[in-house]
């Protein structure tokens, strides 16, 4: 048991909450353990980041296609995914698709069935395939992707009172039933300052885009620092112009001992190389990130040697990625695990947590959850909680310096 429980109300005939925590931890681990297959991890950014905004592709979708089943039990979930938008979005679709069936196939004879539906990229879609899903007798909803496309879905949920697991990385639209299994920057954000603070950094100059994935950071940041003793010595956001902004960073970085930016690639390239510009010696200040830094620009950099951010550890993911390979002879997605996770949760919820098994009170179990990619829990808000690893930045690649957490803490 870890930590203290969220005061809640217990509907008639509920488990009780002390077995529901006692058996939290374990919920995922009737899949078959991970292997230890190699695989190249993918950057983290390459599909989490693109997904955080609000409209999907401008390009047409292709024709939608029909709805299908997986599975055979008697605990009917509807999955729904953008399978015929444009571009990265379909091709992310199919890939979450293909783990969710691999999730089912891993998983011990789960008694569920996948009822999926194609949402076309749009909320109109969404909501169609949630009513189709919930008249079919869907228990729980996993999806949509979109974040626009989010509410549409919950409308038609909540109407029936099933909750919903979407992928979305827009927290604005979590709660109410509404519970988001995503990389959330929140997440990364606790973790890397957490981990800073206890290593003596706690005067830190920010650096964030001008932009709704910066919007997100700011507010992070500006909580978590003062909560771990720290202060926000200089504080700066950017947008095309990242000379000016470095410059007045630069100015104050002599009261600092660590510099947070906050952004991906090219990007994170950009302000550094910026700062060095600005006459800042990036080697004399210990440099912080989120799990976007998971990517081959940011090994390559000089200036970003050594640099430190929050994210999943990438064991588990190589893992799953040797895996899926074997099963269907191509890479998944980097988010690819985060429908596995749901289809494996729900299964094992459904084997575990009888009538009760998707009620808010399990859903938000304090212990939360082991996934592919860590630990996770969801918080009675419909934000996640993940326990991440730190990673070190290195010209081969992000170097573990502290590992995911086995627990989580109150």
């Amino acid at each position: 048991m870890v930590g203290p429980r969220h005061p809640k109300s217990h509907p008639p005939g509920s488990r009780s909450p002390g077995a529901t925590r006692r058996t939290a931890l374990g919920l995922l681990l009737g899949a078959p353990a991970l292997s230890a297959c190699a695989g190249v991890q993918q950057s983290l950014s390459q599909f989490s980041n693109p997904f955080s905004s609000s409209a999907p592709p401008a390009q047409p979708a292709g024709p939608q296609q029909q709805a299908t089943t997986a599975g055979t039990g008697g605990v009917k979930v509807g999955l729904i995914l953008p399978l015929s938008a444009a571009g990265n979005a379909g091709l992310a679709a199919q890939s979450m698709r293909n783990a969710a069936e691999m999730a089912l196939a891993e998983f011990q004879n789960p008694n569920i069935q996948l009822l999926i539906k194609d949402d076309n990229g749009s909320p109109q879609g969404a909501q169609a395939g949630a009513q189709q899903a919930v008249d079919e007798g869907a228990e729980i909803i996993l999806g949509p992707l979109f974040a626009q496309s989010v509410p549409a879905v919950a409308q038609v949920a909540r109407t029936r009172g099933i909750p919903v697991i979407a992928f979305s990385t827009d927290s604005s639209i979590a709660g109410r039933g509404v519970y988001l299994l995503s990389f959330l920057p929140e997440s990364d954000v606790n973790r890397i300052v957490e981990y800073s603070a206890g290593i003596g950094k706690r005067s830190v100059a920010v650096l964030v885009p001008d932009n709704a994935y910066g919007n997100v950071v700011e507010a992070a940041v500006k909580a978590a620092v003062p909560r771990r003793g720290g202060r926000i010595v200089a504080f700066e956001k950017y947008g095309a112009d990242r000379a000016t902004p470095a410059r007045t960073v630069a100015q104050q970085l002599g009261s600092a001992d660590a510099l947070f930016i906050a952004d991906d690639g090219d990007a994170v390239v950009s302000v550094a190389d910026a700062m060095t510009a600005a006459g800042a010696n990036l080697r004399n200040i210990q440099l912080l990130g989120t799990g976007l830094w998971d990517n081959p620009r940011v090994y390559a950099s000089a200036a970003l040697q050594g640099g430190l951010y929050a994210a999943p550890d990438p064991a588990g993911f190589r893992a799953f990625s040797g895996r899926y390979r074997t099963r269907y002879g191509a890479e998944p997605i980097r988010t690819a695990t985060l429908s596995y996770d749901a289809v494996a949760l729900v299964a094992a919820l459904a084997r575990t947590q009888g009538g009760q098994r998707f009620s808010s009170d399990v859903l938000t179990n304090p212990s939360g959850f082991a996934g592919i990619d860590g630990l996770f829990r969801f918080r009675a808000d419909g934000t996640n909680e993940r326990g991440l690893a730190v990673m070190k930045v290195t010209q081969g690649g992000g170097v573990a310096v502290a590992g995911s957490p086995k627990s989580f803490g109150a």
